[in-house]
């Protein structure tokens, strides 16, 4: 039996498009972008729209959009919330569509969009997503979207947690360095996630600008099922 290949990104300064059009793109921003898209599609979200610029973001708004805005971990002042997934609760997103821009991850998102599919991971929906990959029967790249093109702990860790699952499947292989370099760091940090994040530069950043309530939400595994995918250029729900 052939085995599939599974390769991890650290950082969109590494990511090459053009090798990875076979593959599901796993997109990761632990802190907070890929989190929060994952609670927005589990609290019923229609569909969310990825910008990377802020004028194309402050466009949508002046045609009646919700928007959803951050740099650097702030609201944009024309925005109607920013990227903590507490801000995606059910009484506001149920049925809408919001268009989402952020410092790193929707970037990511576009930059991934010629693959063969884009999907979001986060330790909320690990285990459906490592399960949902191990059926496709296609190569996979986790992508990492790190802190402005430089390596970060948070999404090396959750791409680490996902590798593990996938390669201990028996159905993937690797030949990616970074793939096991996230695998070790993983088991380094898996029995105490929570005293291991602590020494992640965006812990820090996030602490110093009091944004650090979702912190441990995002480390949660298992909040939903759902799987947001990437169809025609908007994230929905896998199923639909």
């Amino acid at each position: 039996m052939t085995k599939q290949k599974l390769e991890t990104c650290f950082s969109p300064a590494l990511f090459e498009a053009e090798a990875h059009v076979d593959s599901i793109v796993v997109i990761l921003d632990i802190f907070r972008a890929s989190s929060a898209i994952c609670t927005a599609i589990a609290n019923g979200v229609a569909s969310i729209i990825p910008v990377s610029g802020i004028e194309e973001a402050r466009e949508y708004k002046s045609k009646g959009y919700l928007v959803a805005a951050e740099r650097d971990g702030f609201v944009l002042d024309f925005a109607d919330f920013g990227n903590s997934p507490f801000n995606f609760t059910k009484e506001k997103v149920v049925g809408k569509t919001i268009v989402y821009s952020t410092t790193n991850g929707t970037g990511l998102i576009n930059l991934a969009s010629a693959s063969y599919l884009t999907v979001i991971g986060s330790f909320l929906n690990i285990s459906a997503l490592a399960a949902w990959l191990i059926k496709q029967d296609r190569n996979v790249l986790l992508f990492c979207a790190g802190w402005k093109n430089r390596f970060n702990i948070e999404d090396t860790l959750c791409a680490g947690a996902i590798a593990d699952i996938l390669m201990k499947s028996s159905l993937f292989d690797s030949v990616c360095d970074s793939t096991f370099a996230s695998i070790d760091l993983w088991s380094a940090a898996r029995n105490d996630l929570m005293g291991y994040i602590e020494k992640a530069a965006q812990r820090k950043r996030l602490r110093d600008k009091k944004l650090d309530d979702c912190v441990e939400f995002c480390l949660t595994p298992d909040f939903t099922d759902k799987i947001p995918v990437l169809k025609n250029g908007v994230l929905v729900d896998n199923l639909q």
